[in-house]
Parts: structure tokens; C-alpha cells; sequence
């Protein structure tokens, strides 16, 4: 069976025609057992498309999924990793035949893709999210790990401290025979968890295509992106509008999906053709509330690959690299702010810990400096892309007068 294109069949069938021991990754996203026929129309009205998810027992459907998964522990390497997504109304017994299949001690994870939806009026707890289980085939599987920013409570420039116990037992911070605070290694951030939050597709989302249960790609791209590398081989043996397969080939990954409908087969090659991905200004812009920082702030420090510090006067990020295996503090001159001010509350910030260097972004102009105090040559000063603009300008309007 060659790679990058949509067959149409039955899963196992299809999966018996593909090779022992050469897929990186099964994704999969059966029927839930919902027992209800799912149809949606598309936006423009223009077409339906439709799928039965009615079983006549509970066996027959655990009867599927589980020959499904001994097809796919076959075509997998011993490094491949299946993921199947499923939500509560089977997901206990789908979690047992898993261990059937594959061995509890092959079992990873179990991902919670959690999101916001419409409220409704069924009466009980809103359903806000679903399961993705995640089993290996083997000890020794592929596995990229991937680092998410400090949450926004977060102290980060107490992170990057050394701790020691007292005799007591009590945790205290580090500190040198002067009395300096003895600062740590370079810190990559928060390991990626198994609590995915992922918008659900919007119903206005460019990317969605009327197909009922359609997945977002940004899902797929994190699973693919955690136990693949590129040139892999990714199937997805229920691919229904082909998101996975989207998701694959936007990640440079090869990819075969499977699914019995003549419609999906159609829709998912019409999507690998215009390849339209939704980004999500949920993920880029976070609904914190303790994040303080605003975009021109926190676009300053993505400017200079520096991640942002919430609640401190003095500090408004750390670069992402140490120097020197130390820390490196930014502070951002507020548009209230001298240049001068901006430095002292640095310092006074910084006291008592030895950084080799301190920034200072620089967002205006001033003409005369009021400092007080001789400047260390450990503070840097760097202008903002706005102010050398503007003080290019001004320079081009100089030289025409002149």
C-alpha cells in the first residue's frame, strides 16, 4: 500500500495489506458507541455528510476496535505508538481492550483534550472534554519531549534559584559566603503534560468542512509532533475527513488514511489539495487572567527570544538562554517611565543576585539623562524596533532641511 493518499475499505482489511513493523504511528477516531446516526451539513448547505455509529451490542463494537488494534500493533515498529481517541460513554471498556492488546505496561498516557463548548440544557455537568489513550508498542518508544511556558502565577526569576534544605528539613534558597543568592541552571519550562487545552473547532473556522465529529489539525499536530519525526509514517485507519492526514502532511510526514465512506475518501483528498489549517487565537493569546503583559510587551520579548515574568516590578522576562549558565532579566521602559527609573527598578530587582548581564529595552526617546548613579556595565541598553523607526525618521527629515 504506497503512503500519502486516502483508501477507501474496510479498517482491517486495509490494514492487512500494509507491511509488518513499518508504521511510526496509528491515530485513530472510531464511532464512540453513541448508538445515534451522526450527519452535519456544510455551510453553504451545499452538501451532507453523515455516518451510523448504531451497533447492535456493545460486544460487536468492542469486537471492531479490538481487531482494529491487533492489526495495528503488527504494521507498527517496535518504536510506534497508537493513540486512539475516544470519550466517556465507552472509554472505560476501550481502555481494557487496550491493555488486551498491547499490554498494561505499555500504556502511556491517558490525554485529556479539554475545551470549551456551548452550554446546554441537559441536565448534569457540561461535557468539556475527551479521551486520547496513548500505548506504545514496546519499552522503547519514540518520544519527543516538548516544554510549555510557566503558568502565569508562576515566579520565574524564584525558579531560576537555587534551593537547599536547613537542618530543619525546610527548603530555603541557596546562598553564597557573601550573601549572594546562588542562581540555577537554564530552565526549558514545563514538561508538556496529558491535559491538552486545544479549541474546538469554531463553527465559522475556515477549516471546517461539515463533517460530524471533525477534529482540529493543531490536535493531531501535537500527537504527531511528540512521537514522529519527519518522514515517519502516520495511518489513521478511521480517517473521516482526513485531518490526521492534513496534519501529517503539513508536518512533512507520510501518512495513509482508511475510511469505508465514498464521501469522507472524497472530502479528506479535496483537503489534502487546499490544505487550509485554522490557527488559534485561544492558544496564541491565552485567558489567564493573572497575565498582566500586553501584546506590545509581549512582543517586545518574543523580539529578543525572552519569555515573559508576571507580577514583578521590576523584571518583565528572563531571556530563554543564560549567559555565562546564568540568568538574564529584561525590564521594558513603561511610556511613563524614564530611561533612568526603568534601570533602578532593575537593579533594585536584581539586588543581591549576581546576573552577568541586565537589559533594558528602551521604548522612547530622551534627550537628557538625569542619573543619579554611575551605570554597570553589566545593564545593556537595547531601543525597541519603534524607536530606531523613529529615530530614523527624524534623521531623513533632518537631512532634507539640511
Amino acid at each position: 500500500m504506497k503512503p500519502n493518499k486516502i483508501y477507501k475499505g474496510n479498517c482491517i482489511e486495509k490494514l492487512k495489506e500494509i507491511e509488518s513493523d513499518t508504521v511510526d504511528l496509528v491515530y485513530f477516531d472510531p464511532p464512540f458507541f453513541t448508538q445515534k446516526k451522526h450527519s452535519l451539513v456544510t455551510r453553504n448547505e451545499g452538501k451532507k455528510y453523515e455516518f451510523s455509529d448504531n451497533w447492535e451490542s456493545l460486544e460487536d463494537y468492542l469486537t471492531l476496535i479490538e481487531s482494529c488494534l491487533i492489526e495495528c500493533k503488527r504494521v507498527l515498529k517496535s518504536t510506534g505508538s497508537v493513540f486512539l481517541h475516544c470519550d466517556k460513554i465507552a472509554s472505560h471498556y476501550i481502555r481494557v481492550t487496550l491493555d488486551k492488546v498491547f499490554g498494561m505496561k505499555n500504556f502511556r498516557s491517558e490525554i485529556i483534550w479539554s475545551y470549551k463548548r456551548w452550554s446546554n440544557s441537559k441536565k448534569g455537568l457540561l461535557n468539556s472534554h475527551q479521551n486520547i489513550y496513548f500505548y506504545s508498542k514496546t519499552k522503547d518508544f519514540k518520544f519527543n519531549q516538548y516544554y510549555t511556558d510557566y503558568a502565569p502565577t508562576t515566579n520565574i526569576d524564584q525558579i531560576l534559584q537555587d534551593r537547599e534544605k536547613t537542618s530543619n528539613g525546610k527548603s530555603v534558597y541557596k546562598t553564597d559566603k557573601n550573601g549572594n543568592v546562588v542562581l540555577g541552571k537554564a530552565k526549558k519550562g514545563v514538561p508538556l503534560s496529558d491535559i491538552w487545552q486545544i479549541p474546538y473547532l469554531n463553527p465559522k473556522a475556515k477549516e471546517r468542512v461539515g463533517y460530524p465529529t471533525q477534529k482540529p489539525v493543531l490536535l493531531l499536530k501535537q500527537i504527531i509532533k511528540i512521537v514522529t519525526d519527519e518522514q515517519d509514517l502516520v495511518i489513521d485507519p478511521f480517517c473521516g475527513s482526513g485531518t490526521t492526514c492534513v496534519a501529517a502532511k503539513s508536518m512533512n510526514r507520510n501518512f495513509i488514511g482508511i475510511d469505508i465512506s465514498d464521501d469522507a475518501v472524497k472530502l479528506a483528498d479535496k483537503r489534502l489539495e487546499e490544505m487550509i489549517i485554522t490557527d488559534s487565537a485561544l492558544l496564541n493569546k491565552g485567558l489567564d487572567s493573572y497575565l498582566e503583559k500586553s501584546d506590545y510587551e509581549i512582543a517586545l520579548l518574543n523580539s529578543i527570544n525572552a519569555i515573559a515574568v508576571q507580577r514583578n516590578i521590576g523584571i518583565d522576562g528572563f531571556l530563554k538562554n543564560h549567559l555565562n549558565n546564568k540568568p538574564v532579566p529584561v525590564k521594558i521602559q513603561s511610556k511613563h517611565e524614564t530611561l533612568d527609573d526603568a534601570i533602578e527598578k532593575l537593579e533594585k530587582a536584581c539586588k543581591r543576585k549576581k546576573y552577568n548581564l541586565k537589559i533594558v529595552i528602551q521604548t522612547k526617546k530622551e534627550e537628557n539623562s538625569n542619573r543619579l548613579f554611575s551605570l554597570n556595565s553589566d545593564v545593556q541598553i537595547i531601543k525597541s524596533e519603534k524607536l530606531k523607526i523613529e529615530e530614523l525618521k527624524e534623521k531623513i527629515i533632518l537631512s532634507q532641511k539640511s
